[in-house]
């Protein structure tokens, strides 16, 4: 079988968010200003229709939809990716990976638990895989390690495998280790197969063994400064490594309430955002965790006028 051209450039991908109007439905013109935010803040890739975007809270016709209009949106200027892959049956997931796929995405992105339940073997994993693979020949794949409805971390010996069929192409990699991210990518080397480091605090380490970029949370609220890493880490190493130490510890507001807290930041960034949410409740999101997003955009401002030359600039804020 001829392999799928790669698509995956490597970079900043975002994991995105979606924004629903106050009446709970997609928001497409808060939408199309978010696709536009991304891309002028630097990133490379677009990976709709993830846990971030909800999926679990939408309905397949809203995935199609979510996914094509990013797509469209996008208008070659990035490639896109997206998931949507929920279901639990295979024959479902295969019918939801025709769907999703057919709006012209560059890679649909598979869950790794949604092809094995928690105490099955990666053989299980691997028949549930192989029946996909053949029943949609004409599409290249990702792999993703959602943390819901429980986490499986690809094993080195799985990897190595999807590696082999040359229709894997990226892996969004969740387990948060230098090491593990390096026996992965022994495993995958010479292949398409690219890593994407999701977690904030490895970032740069994995950058220097050859991760091949982010792909996380936290590019739905500083993409312009992950974009910044990843460009000039090996050519201004003092900054590189005051920028991953702010984005490591500015990580943590991932355990404050996402996405409420990202579509609150994105609001006040005049995209358009309302806060509802399908899996939180915005009333949670009271005073305090709102001074955090202030807080945070300040320091975005400043420390991305600093890295990028204008210091004179970013001090007269701090003032």
């Amino acid at each position: 079988m001829e392999q799928p051209a790669n698509l995956i450039v490597d970079g900043v991908w975002p994991t995105m968010v979606t924004p629903f109007t106050e009446s709970n439905e997609i928001d497409f013109k808060a939408l199309e200003k978010l696709i536009e935010w991304y891309i002028a803040k630097g990133v490379d890739g677009l990976f709709a229709v993830c846990q971030s975007s909800e999926m679990f809270k939408l309905s397949l016709e809203e995935r199609v939809q979510l996914a094509g209009f990013v797509k469209k949106q996008a208008a070659g200027r990035v490639p896109v990716i997206a998931s949507g892959h929920i279901s639990d049956s295979i024959q479902d997931q295969i019918e939801e990976i025709k769907a999703i796929s057919a709006v012209g995405i560059d890679a649909f992105v598979m869950v790794s638990n949604r092809l094995a339940a928690q105490d099955e073997s990666d053989d299980v994993w691997k028949r549930n895989a192989e029946i996909i693979l053949a029943a949609v020949p004409d599409v290249a794949f990702g792999i993703y390690e959602c943390p819901f409805p429980y986490k499986r971390l690809m094993s080195t010996e799985l990897l190595a495998w999807c590696a082999s069929t040359g229709r894997f192409l990226f892996l969004k990699d969740t387990c948060c280790d230098v090491e593990q991210i390096q026996a992965k990518l022994d495993a995958v080397k010479g292949s398409q197969l690219k890593i994407f480091n999701a977690n904030s605090a490895t970032l740069l380490e994995t950058l220097k063994i050859g991760a091949a970029g982010f792909s996380g949370i936290m590019a739905n609220f500083h993409p312009d400064l992950y974009a910044w890493l990843f460009n000039n880490w090996n050519k201004d190493t003092d900054k590189a490594a005051l920028v991953q130490s702010y984005l490591g510890v500015s990580s943590m507001i991932e355990h404050q309430l996402y996405p409420l807290n990202a579509k609150y930041y994105l609001q006040q960034q005049g995209l358009g955002f309302t806060l509802q949410c399908r899996a939180r409740n915005q009333e949670d999101f009271i005073t305090k965790e709102r001074l955090v997003m202030d807080q945070m955009q300040q320091l975005d401002q400043w420390l991305g006028l600093f890295v990028n030359g204008q210091a004179a600039v970013a001090n007269s804020i701090a003032k």
